[in-house]
């Protein structure tokens, strides 16, 4: 029996073999820890990372007030927080690379929260 990470891990190669990003339409990566959730615009053929955020970093300044704030309302701002970050550096378009996990709960919300910023995948 593999483990969830190792499936998880398999899925993330299989998908990462179909998508990359360029310096005009970056991949928007997707980590998710128990508990905090992580994004950066890559660009693959440069190998550079353009953009990167954090609900963990959004704690630290204070923009959610509270830790123990929902994860699903963290993780829309997080993607709105890093839409916001990539309209700066005139990056409109991108393509979701959600890193194997399933587009639902923390993924979906930060997803939505890029779209509702302005991005468009």
């Amino acid at each position: 029996m593999k483990t969830t990470l190792e499936k998880r891990l398999r899925r993330h190669r299989r998908i990462r073999m179909k998508i990359t990003g360029t310096s005009k339409r970056p991949r928007l990566a997707v980590f998710r820890s128990n508990r905090f959730i992580y994004a950066q615009l890559i660009d693959d053929v440069k190998r550079q990372t353009l953009a990167s955020t954090d609900d963990k970093t959004l704690v630290e300044k204070k923009a959610i007030k509270d830790q123990a704030f929902a994860k699903v309302n963290r993780a829309n701002l997080a993607g709105q927080a890093l839409a916001k970050l990539a309209l700066a550096k005139k990056i409109k378009q991108v393509t979701f690379d959600r890193g194997g996990y399933r587009f639902t709960g923390r993924v979906k919300a930060l997803a939505e929260g890029a779209r509702a910023g302005g991005l468009e995948f």
